[in-house]
């Protein structure tokens, strides 16, 4: 180790880890930006991760970029050492482990990257890859614009645009990838380019649905529109009136007409340590500022134990407040809109679930429902088309979000257990009634699942010739273990 090297590395007083050669070449390099255990840049890193799964595992350093040339300079240099995994960390909530960090790898902390700014004419806003939603509408509210973003204003704009992403607009405008106007990237090369339209546009596309497969997008430039105040809240509902509830989301998701202004998540909630313990309800929102929508009105006239629907703003609504650590679990499904289907996933979930024993513990269970409408898949051909695969075709359906949250490892593997049967009974009856759709979204996807394969064929083999292209080595298949990867061979 050269001399110099080691002095810098030894201020840290390094233990327990090894100290990898690419982390000494890192920090020859990046100096003060590079962080090891024991220093309390390192320990903040650790301390910030949404699930207990991530923050368990040790990285022998922590890269915290604050350009996009630095995040250039570390991927030359991880590139050079085959035998150097890492990771890439944004605000972390797909919370399976390895996704966002890595054991005795490094890991490349992009939050720092997180400036919010807008054009002179107010045509491209740009983010850095590091921010969070909540930066962006707080920006944008300002000036009576917004743009197709994550519902919770602590998701990372980074994760959630890659992988599709679902916004309260998204029967106006599409996916959130639909609305980006240009990748700023660095390749494996450590190349620092651009990916639009018109430059790299196989690149354009395949990011668009493809995650971390590509590079680490230093900078998304999106497409904002005009918004004003907006009608958001939460119907709370007696249990015993959940076929109610679930004929009135149907009729809204599975309506021809459906209506662009409105977004809703109907969601199932159990407590484990109560037995039998169900609540539901509904977010609902209405991206016009009325007070009364009528498309609402089946729901409003529900019996409620809650009502908070009100006119606000975005980043108001979106500013949530932020859960403990705690392990948690995500898998998902996609199926075709029916209250009956609804009512048969209650009745099998309540099966599985009452029968659950977890001494000494808990598990909260939530299970939600979200429209994936024909209005919003149209946009999968426009603007340079994306990956997912959905398409107008696949007529209106609706994604579930089965996901838990617990404080004691000591049950993940029944937990696992118990999410994938619940999961695989569901696709049962999905597909007893014709109503099971290939499509997974990937940003509530499980690691046991394949999403990307459900993109289906041609889009497969798309990202793969342009990852073949743009990645010939295979440092994003190779070294970047975390995350959906193309299945490629090297």
């Amino acid at each position: 180790m050269d001399q110099s090297i080691g002095q810098f590395i030894g201020q840290f007083g390094i233990r327990s880890i090894p100290v990898s050669s690419c982390c000494i070449q890192i920090a020859s390099v990046l100096r003060s930006k590079v962080s090891f255990p024991g220093t309390s840049s390192y320990e903040a890193t650790q301390e910030s991760y949404w699930s207990i799964q991530e923050a368990s595992l040790y990285p022998s350093c922590i890269v915290v970029p604050d350009t996009a040339q630095d995040v250039s300079e570390a991927v030359k240099i991880l590139a050079g050492f085959p035998d150097c995994q890492f990771a890439i960390k944004g605000h972390s909530h797909m919370p399976a482990s390895g996704f966002a960090n890595i054991n005795g790898g490094v890991t490349i902390d992009m939050t720092t990257l997180s400036s919010v700014t807008i054009n002179n004419d107010h045509t491209v806003v740009s983010i850095g890859s590091g921010a969070q939603w909540l930066n962006v509408y707080t920006y944008l509210d300002t000036l009576d614009l917004s743009v197709a973003g994550g519902r919770n204003g602590l998701v990372g704009v980074g994760g959630l645009t890659l992988g599709g992403g679902i916004s309260y607009f998204a029967p106006r405008v599409g996916w959130a990838c639909d609305n980006v106007a240009n990748f700023e990237i660095v390749l494996a090369s450590g190349e620092l380019t651009n990916a639009n339209a018109t430059s790299l546009p196989d690149l354009f596309r395949a990011l668009k649905g493809g995650m971390n497969n590509f590079g680490i997008v230093t900078r998304f430039d999106l497409t904002p529109f005009p918004q004003g105040e907006i009608l958001a809240g939460v119907i709370a509902n007696p249990i015993s009136d959940r076929d109610a509830v679930f004929t009135a989301f149907s009729n809204i998701a599975g309506s021809e007409e459906y209506d662009p202004y409105a977004s809703l998540v109907t969601g199932l909630g159990y407590n484990s340590s109560v037995k039998g313990s169900w609540s539901i309800g509904t977010t609902a929102v209405y991206t016009k500022p009325e007070s009364s929508p009528a498309i609402y009105a089946e729901f409003v006239a529900i019996p409620s134990t809650q009502n908070t629907l009100h006119l606000t703003n975005l980043s108001t609504f979106a500013d949530e407040t932020n859960t403990p650590p705690l392990n948690w679990q995500f898998f998902t499904g996609t199926y075709g809109v029916s209250a009956n289907l609804m009512s048969r996933i209650f009745d099998s979930l309540n099966s599985t679930l009452y029968n659950l024993e977890l001494p000494s513990s808990w598990v909260f269970w939530d299970i939600a429902f979200e429209p994936l409408p024909t209005i919003m898949t149209q946009y999968g051909d426009k603007n340079g088309g994306n990956s997912l695969g959905t398409s107008p075709k696949d007529g209106n359906a609706f994604v579930m979000l089965l996901s838990a949250l617990w404080p004691n490892s000591t049950f993940d593997e029944v937990v696992q257990e118990t999410a994938e049967k619940m999961t695989r009974d569901i696709a049962c009856i999905a597909d007893d009634m014709g109503l099971l759709h290939e499509f997974q979204y990937i940003n509530y996807a499980d690691p046991s699942q394949d999403p990307i394969g459900s993109y289906g064929v041609q889009n497969v083999e798309y990202l793969r010739q342009v990852s073949r292209k743009h990645d010939p080595k295979g440092v994003w298949q190779r070294q970047v273990p975390g995350g959906f990867k193309l299945g490629l061979k090297y």
